[in-house]
């Protein structure tokens, strides 16, 4: 079942408090006299009561009718029906001075259309207009009572204290949506946290696919293409070759299974993760389908006193490897036939240098994918990641250089002599 119209929702509860109001106040209007009758003290009120359907009684139920049908536009002008409500009361006092003692029932749609004016109405808009309902209550129970001091009291129990009173309970309510709204504001951003999160990670995992798919794979698609040349030529070569692409084959499911076993909780990882010491495997199984030479500058100190990037964080060290990586793979596709130098510069205590450099290439490169270029970007954003420094482009003799430098957490370990007294370098 459809739910109803907001506005048609809306007109039936005016309706109901209008209505509610003038049964209530035309209620009390019959039924106290007789209530007062029953008394044993006595019916004092009978004298002091316009009989029913006499002219003041009846100028007394017509007002609160009137009273009662103007909380009908209480929604779309509250300021106005609260003065017109509070207005009425004062006519009624002028044309049946008879009905004094029934004259505070007045006060109730006053009460009402207060309500309904400071649940809709900021106060700072409303004060004026109950400060005239105010003074208007107070003079329609002046003029029928004639002291000033009962209409005073009249105006604080019809406006004051329902004003309070609803002041109060709409304070709550906006505490509530407050609340409620800080609740779903923190909901939120928990999922913003969430999805940042996945969002890292998944760029993490589409980093490391990369890595291994455009070094290995690269490698295994460019010695397929030899061992296709050298099959008739020099099978021996071609063996070996066919020899190098299942190593390349197998590296591939090393790492796709190492990775898997990152992601996975109930896998553990077969391997540790790579280091800059790494670099020189690395270049070793490069060697077999390009020329790499590999340079490590250990500076004044002998490198057997401390492990290559002695002080770099190992998240860097997994960077540098990874951008090795990536950068011989990126010359071993451009650049087939051109000579590669790996040069790991450990000599400075406050950075380590690693520069990837190759030469112009001899012979054409091999038609590339037109989705490439996720390389270089997967560098930079490992070097963004721990605050490394990356460097790229040509070079003067028409290569390319890849370089990056990597602050240490740390500086080095000054090496130790063999009594234990410090090496001065």
């Amino acid at each position: 079942m459809a739910s109803a119209d907001p506005r048609t929702r809306d007109r039936r509860v005016d309706v109901f408090v209008a209505l509610g109001t003038a049964v209530v106040a035309i209620g009390l209007l019959v039924g106290l006299p007789p209530l007062d009758g029953l008394e044993p003290d006595g019916a004092a009120l009978a004298m002091r009561v316009p009989a029913p359907f006499t002219a003041a009684w009846t100028v007394l139920a017509l007002g609160l009718l009137a009273q009662s049908a103007a909380l009908l536009a209480a929604r779309r002008a509250p300021r106005t029906v609260l003065v017109a409500v509070s207005v009425l009361p004062v006519l009624v006092a002028a044309l049946a001075p008879q009905s004094l003692d029934l004259f505070g029932l007045t006060a109730l749609p006053v009460v009402v259309a207060v309500v309904l004016a400071a649940l809709r109405v900021p106060l700072v808009r409303l004060w004026p207009t109950l400060l005239v309902a105010g003074a208007l209550v107070a003079a329609g129970s002046a003029v029928l009572s004639g002291a000033v001091g009962q209409g005073v009291l009249q105006a604080v129990g019809a406006v004051g204290l329902p004003l309070l009173v609803t002041l109060l309970v709409r304070s709550r309510r906006e505490v509530r949506a407050a609340r409620t709204a800080e609740a779903s504001a923190v909901f939120r951003e928990q999922d913003a946290l969430v999805d940042a999160a996945v969002s890292r990670e998944r760029a993490a995992m589409a980093r490391e696919l990369h890595d291994i798919a455009a070094h290995h794979l690269s490698g295994i698609a460019l010695m397929a293409a030899v061992i296709d040349r050298q099959i008739d030529s020099d099978p021996e070569r071609a063996h070996e070759g066919a020899r190098q692409v299942r190593e390349q084959s197998t590296a591939v499911l090393d790492d796709l299974r190492r990775l898997v076993g990152l992601l996975r909780e109930d896998v553990p990882a077969e391997r540790a993760v790579e280091t800059v010491a790494g670099i020189v495997d690395l270049v070793e199984r490069a060697r077999f389908r390009s020329d790499v030479r590999l340079d490590v500058l250990p500076g004044d100190r002998p490198t057997d006193d401390r492990s290559v990037a002695d002080g770099v964080g190992p998240l860097a060290q997994l960077a540098a490897y990874r951008t090795v990586q990536e950068a011989l793979a990126n010359a071993a596709l451009h650049a087939p036939s051109a000579p590669c130098t790996v040069t790991i510069d450990d000599r400075d205590p406050t950075r380590v240098a690693i520069r990837v450099e190759n030469a112009p290439a001899a012979a054409p490169a091999a038609p590339t994918s037109p989705s490439g270029g996720n390389g270089l970007r997967g560098m930079r954003e490992r070097a963004d990641l721990v605050g490394a420094r990356l460097q790229t482009g040509p070079t003067a003799t028409g290569g390319w250089l890849v370089e990056l430098a990597l602050g240490r957490e740390a500086p080095p370990a000054p090496a130790q002599a063999a009594d234990g007294g410090e090496v001065v370098a």
